[in-house]
């Protein structure tokens, strides 16, 4: 299960470690920490470093309540970054964007992965993701980041979540993405609540019959703290069981703010795995 990240090429088959990148000054964990050149460019060497594959550079804040920006903004902030750490650093750079023009100009500066939590629905998108030839990300959302946690409903939130993912991939499809260029996920904490989030990631390996590489992100979720009560800069420890049982699950990339620890978690679960 190989794909092309815009010349880097990496086996899927494994899990691979993607370290998060906010270049915003409001994001819910590390907001306004590396929304310069320089600090984000010293974080992500620092990912790279602790065995990140893939840096996912996001220059929107998508926590629920999060406040929009305008496309002049996203792409003063993560351009420069992208940019950088192209020229720089041996790593997929993951375009984390709903914006079709941010996508476009990403892809141009070295981005190999657009990975979108709206799932190609702004106008344009599916289009402008098929013209830039890179592999994308398409996340479940349920209705928009202002909004998504003001009471979610499902029927069966898997089959719900699985019937989303493949509306959204065929659209990507007749759009011109190709279909061994698809990453799904299954998207933690956007529009779901606690027990959907936790009986989602307990049925996780049932989207395997989607037949795509699942992209999860659990790092620091809320939903890690309803079940501890430990504050968003205290969820290690509960990060990386979620993780471990995402990679056990068969995740074939894990979104993480704490890069060298979890590269640790999936070095142990990958030892297990070859043991039998």
């Amino acid at each position: 299960m190989k794909l092309n990240f815009a010349g880097r090429e990496l086996d899927l088959s494994r899990c691979h470690v993607m370290g998060i990148l906010n270049v915003t000054p409001d994001s819910f964990s590390d907001g306004g920490l590396f929304n310069s050149r320089e600090s984000a460019l010293l974080r992500a060497r620092q990912m790279v470093s602790d065995g990140a594959s893939f840096i996912d550079v996001g220059g929107e804040s998508t926590r629920p309540g999060a406040a929009a920006v305008s496309t002049q903004e996203e792409l003063d902030r993560v351009c420069p970054v992208v940019e950088a750490i192209a020229r720089e650093l041996d790593a997929v750079i993951s375009i984390d964007t709903s914006n079709p023009k941010v996508m476009a100009e990403a892809a141009k500066l070295g981005a190999g992965l657009i990975n979108d939590v709206r799932a190609l629905q702004r106008e344009g998108a599916p289009e402008v993701a098929a013209k830039a030839g890179i592999p994308v990300c398409i996340m479940h959302i349920q209705g928009e980041p202002e909004t998504m946690q003001k009471d979610p409903r499902y029927r069966n939130v898997r089959r719900d979540v699985s019937a989303f993912l493949v509306e959204r991939m065929r659209v990507a499809e007749r759009a011109g993405v190709r279909p061994e260029d698809i990453i799904l996920d299954p998207g933690f904490g956007f529009g779901k609540s606690v027990d959907h989030n936790y009986q989602l990631l307990a049925s996780l390996e049932q989207l395997h019959i989607l037949g795509h590489p699942l992209l999860i992100g659990l790092s620091r979720k809320s939903m890690l703290g309803a079940v501890t009560g430990r504050d968003v800069n205290e969820r290690l420890p509960a990060s990386l069981a979620a993780a471990t049982i995402a990679v056990m699950k068969g995740a074939s990339i894990l979104r993480v703010h704490d890069v060298r620890e979890t590269v640790d978690a999936v070095s142990i679960v990958r030892a297990a795995k070859e043991a039998v």
